[in-house]
């Protein structure tokens, strides 16, 4: 089965808890992803961040959602019991725990209206479009949103560029990433057309131990970069003993292209007019920084001995 939602946790995890007993963060973990039969993958799925599992995330917002309702209570670091109120709830027998069940707390009411007052707002769970998210995957969803929206702008501004642009801006990409050096130095990586079909050539490391050669395309998107385009690159490098290249488009590239590229010696990466806006925000080229927001959590550690 996929990843279970926070809500659907929230019984599962209070039942963990009818022995009174005290139990472990991970404890209650292990014992989840054993009851919803998780695979090592889906435990391992990651938020787009990459920063927590998902399952973890959901888990520890079901845990804490049921804390804030009072059906749980934290004894010591990272260890939470079950409270009289949890134990009444289960005796309650109810088919199912979520946010709307506990509504009718009011310690769990006072908390969510805190938390929709916050200067720093939490996004809502409320609706049924994000009923299934955690806070983070929420906030996490709306900035994937805002940065592909920003993905397709960059990409219009690229695709209206002049040739020449278009070329400063690959060398200032690939300066960026890490790659030859200084923007002087890596001027030789573009604007060699007509070189055995490869537009230039730039160095791995600054200090030149060796060589990458480059080919760049300002094509329409409706134009795609065919196996033949490649395999000509690929017959340019070999005519240089070369076993590296990139092959940057602003359009894209075929599926017969893409597998070609997996069959052969010679290391060729493809970057299309998607993975080239990306970069581009990644490695602050044509983009700007408008504001940014850090994400915290409790430090435990702190606390420990207070």
């Amino acid at each position: 089965m996929s990843v279970p939602d926070f809500q659907t946790i929230m019984l599962p995890l209070l039942e963990i808890f009818s022995d009174q007993k005290e139990h472990s963060i991970q404890e209650t973990i292990g014992v989840l992803s054993s009851q919803f039969a998780l695979t090592d993958e889906e435990k391992n799925e990651l938020l787009p961040s990459g920063r927590q599992a998902r399952f973890d995330n959901r888990a520890g917002w079901a845990r804490t959602y049921l804390a804030k309702a009072g059906l749980l209570k934290t004894t010591r670091r990272a260890h939470y019991q079950i409270t009289e109120r949890g134990l009444q709830v289960l005796n309650e027998r109810p088919q199912k725990i979520d946010m709307k069940y506990l509504e009718r707390f009011p310690e769990y009411i006072e908390f969510r209206e805190k938390e929709r007052e916050g200067t720093t707002k939490v996004p809502r769970n409320d609706n049924r479009e994000h009923a299934e998210k955690t806070p983070e995957e929420a906030l996490e969803d709306s900035y994937e949103q805002i940065r592909e929206n920003l993905a397709q702008q960059v990409l219009e501004s690229v695709l209206g560029a002049s040739p020449s642009f278009f070329e400063r801006l690959v060398v200032e990409l690939l300066v960026n990433m890490g790659y030859g050096g200084s923007r002087k130095e890596a001027a030789r990586a573009v604007g060699q057309s007509g070189d055995e079909g490869i537009d230039g050539i730039i160095d791995e490391d600054r200090l030149g131990l060796d060589t990458i050669y480059v080919q760049a395309k300002k094509w329409k998107r409706e134009q795609h970069v065919g196996r033949p385009d490649i395999q000509k690159f690929v017959g340019a490098l070999a005519g240089k003993r070369a076993k590296k290249g990139i092959f940057i488009t602003t359009s894209d590239f075929s599926n017969d292209a893409m597998r070609y590229v997996n069959e052969i010696d010679a290391k060729v990466i493809l970057i299309d007019g998607r993975k080239l806006a990306q970069f581009m925000i990644d490695y602050d080229v044509g983009v700007t920084e408008v504001t940014s927001y850090k994400l915290k959590k409790i430090d435990s550690d702190y606390f420990e001995s207070a």
